[in-house]
């Protein structure tokens, strides 16, 4: 009888090793690294979701996520060959394009940049027009990141040219919040939690404010892309499994966040990323939750207006040069299975 036993147990666990496939084995490609530029950020949060739920992991994945001070310095990473994705803004795959260098969007993080360009009220007490910036020096998370392509935008819409302007990287936590405080710059362009930290006390009088839909298509006239993962094409090609199941992660995220409280997610990110003040930090993941993407799904009128957004702040960018279908797929988040 216990020889029968032991028997059909044996039996059991070898037809199971049959149907259960180890995660890892889903995947092309194990080990992945994503730059990311101030992974802190509310603008990158499903990312900081999937780590620490554990998403990746569950889809076979070793993710080392690198945090860098902007969203171009990230980029340089991953063209470096130091890393294997970016965790940073859509319109880098378009400005790529430039150098002959294609990368693809995959999964969307937030549908909305998130970016408010601030000025001082101590540097600047008297401000009134964007015109009062030229000659000042604004702090950014990293020049050439998409803080500064936002500032520039605002500043050449109204007519100051951004060479009349001085960017000075901050970075994307403590420290920006410090610069502009202590007098460093004059102005700032950057996201929460350190806007917010920065309104609070009355530090900073916002100018333009891109963390709502709707203040989002005013400044640029319609949806615009934001927080994405984005690889070159040919990892995208050479680890299409591993692409989905980065997707797959996120995708997780996004939905979670939709439905989570202030609460969970306070619990549920380092506690580096409260500034200080964990309250504050619940109440702008209330204020900003609608600049998340649902779905991950990357917006087709979206990517037209960040191209138009970027050919009308670099003097020398050729919109028409431009494949955008190069620049972002929708494939991956289709395929991500139903809750």
């Amino acid at each position: 009888m216990r020889r029968t036993l032991i028997h059909a147990v044996a039996l059991i666990t070898a037809l199971l090793s049959l149907f259960s496939v180890p995660a890892s084995a889903a995947v092309d490609k194990e080990k992945v690294t994503i730059a990311v530029g101030g992974k802190g950020l509310f603008y990158y949060l499903p990312l900081s979701i999937a780590e620490q739920l554990g998403y990746f992991k569950q889809e076979g994945l070793n993710v080392e996520i690198v945090d860098f001070a902007g969203g171009a310095k990230a980029l340089q990473a991953v063209v470096g060959g130091s890393a294997d994705v970016v965790s940073g803004a859509y319109e880098h795959t378009i400005k790529m394009q430039e150098k002959k260098q294609y990368f693809t969007a995959f999964v969307q993080q937030s549908r909305a940049p998130q970016i408010v360009l601030g000025v001082s009220t101590r540097s600047m007490p008297n401000f009134k027009t964007v015109s009062d910036l030229k000659g000042k020096k604004i702090g950014v998370t990293a020049p050439g990141s998409s803080t500064n392509m936002v500032a520039s935008f605002v500043l050449d819409a109204a007519g100051v040219n951004p060479s009349e302007v001085s960017f000075i990287g901050v970075g994307a936590g403590a420290g920006a919040v410090a610069a502009l405080r202590s007098g460093q710059i004059d102005a700032i362009s950057n996201l929460d939690p350190v806007i917010s930290t920065l309104e609070k006390d009355g530090s900073i009088k916002v100018v333009v404010d891109t963390r709502k839909l709707d203040a989002t298509r005013k400044v640029f006239g319609g949806d615009m892309p934001a927080a994405s993962l984005y690889a070159p094409e040919d990892f995208i090609k050479k680890y299409p499994k591993t692409t989905q199941a980065l997707t797959n992660a996120i995708v997780r995220a996004n939905r979670w966040l939709a439905k989570a409280t202030p609460d969970e997610v306070l619990k549920a990110v380092p506690a580096s990323y409260h500034l200080g003040d964990p309250d504050l930090y619940k109440q702008t993941f209330l204020n900003i939750r609608e600049a998340l993407s649902p779905d991950g799904s990357i917006s087709e009128s979206g990517t037209q207006t960040a191209l138009k957004a970027l050919a009308a702040y670099e003097d020398k960018f050729d919109a028409k040069a431009v494949d955008l279908k190069r620049t972002y797929t929708n494939s991956f988040v289709s395929k991500v299975p139903r809750q």
